[in-house]
């Protein structure tokens, strides 16, 4: 008989999502707006520390909105973080705008801050400036994001915080996502909580926030018609999807302690294997411990990242790679990047081992066997 599957990231509903949904069909607020969408947006707000929030189909519709604010032009440059998914990057392009990639530091793998500052520098001497900064919470940590926001104030750059694998961590005791003029979440099924697919604009900017309400129920103008004076998209989260969400983020908290719990265990049981070191901790945060990663160091551990997910796949253990980042992904090659080889280097080392905060100690010990036997 084969072992039961590990998943990588899997969605865990165990509060109140089935309560919560039987009052949606109960009271028959099915519709795409109803009272707990605005108790979930509401929820959220007050977790965050922000005014207001507009609950989205997805993450990345939630950075698109903010975007789409922000009136880009074809030509205009927006900067990105290079070592995360594509989904950071894509709706940049959306608004025929272009990415311009930036490098992660070794502290905690995000956006490198000397790095972006060199790029702004060298754009103010060109006198080409780019429109915006998206910086990216990447695998559960937050960038350094007064730093960020220093450097980008110095040229009036509004900042996006794409915090969509970072809910329920810290930046120096601030809750991830308060601290940019916008931020981004996402509740695909394998982040830490899930609506099974959706996401989240938040800002203390409520222009923003309205404009985004507005645009995201396809820009239907007050009228007894249907008006129409803007193109709008189909963006809303509906409100049987948002009863799972106040139920999600009941548990949030437990969430986060399991994972951390995860994340210590792997760097205990591995700390003895030579070439494996564990995704390092910046200090000037708390992650929500989302996804638990290594480093492998091929000649010291004697495999290397892609084997040792083949092996535990065989094992029906499921490992993901890291990203590959963006600036050498065939759609962006035609985009600037300042620096990139650590970027490179943690695609070339890193793995995300199963993370999910359903698993129990059996499961964690049968991975680490696994991976140990990877490298005999």
């Amino acid at each position: 008989m084969p072992k039961q599957r590990i998943y990588h990231s899997p969605p865990h509903l165990c509060g109140r999502e089935l309560e919560y949904i039987q009052d949606v069909i109960a009271t028959n607020w099915v519709a795409p707006v109803g009272p707990h969408l605005a108790r979930f947006e509401q929820m959220f707000c007050e977790r965050i520390g922000v005014r207001s929030a507009v609950a989205v189909t997805t993450g990345t519709a939630a950075l698109h909105l903010a975007l789409r604010h922000l009136k880009l032009r074809p030509g205009d440059e927006v900067v990105c973080s290079s070592f995360t998914f594509c989904a950071s990057a894509n709706p940049i392009t959306y608004e025929q705008a272009t990415p311009v990639f930036i490098d992660s530091d070794r502290i905690g793998w995000n956006m490198d801050p000397n790095l972006l500052e060199d790029e702004l520098t060298d754009c103010a001497a060109r006198g080409t400036m780019p429109k915006a900064v998206v910086a990216v919470d990447i695998l559960g940590q937050s960038a350094d994001m007064n730093a960020i926001i220093e450097i980008a104030s110095r040229y009036d750059l509004p900042v996006i915080e794409d915090a969509a694998e970072a809910l329920g961590g810290s930046y120096q005791g601030i809750p991830v996502g308060k601290t940019a003029w916008c931020s981004v979440f996402s509740f695909n099924g394998n982040k830490i909580i899930t609506t099974s697919g959706g996401g989240m604009l938040c800002s203390d900017d409520e222009t923003l926030i309205e404009r985004s309400h507005f645009l995201a129920t396809q820009a239907r103008d007050p009228a007894p018609h249907y008006e129409h004076t803007a193109i709008g998209f189909n963006y809303r989260l509906s409100n049987l999807l948002a009863a799972v969400g106040i139920a999600q983020l009941e548990v949030l908290d437990e969430r986060v302690d399991r994972r951390r719990q995860i994340y210590q265990y792997y760097l205990d049981q591995l700390a003895d294997l030579p070439g494996i070191r564990m995704m390092p901790i910046a200090p000037y945060g708390e992650p929500n411990y989302w996804l638990s990663v290594i480093q492998i160091e091929q000649d010291e551990f004697g495999a290397t990242p892609n084997e040792v997910r083949e092996l535990l796949e065989k094992e029906n253990i499921e490992t993901r790679l890291v990203w590959k980042p963006l600036h050498c992904q065939p759609v962006f090659s035609h985009c600037r990047c300042r620096g990139g080889a650590v970027a490179e280097d943690l695609f070339r080392t890193g793995l995300c081992l199963p993370s999910g905060t359903a698993l129990t100690e059996e499961d964690l010990s049968r991975i680490v066997g696994a991976i140990r036997e990877a490298g005999r």
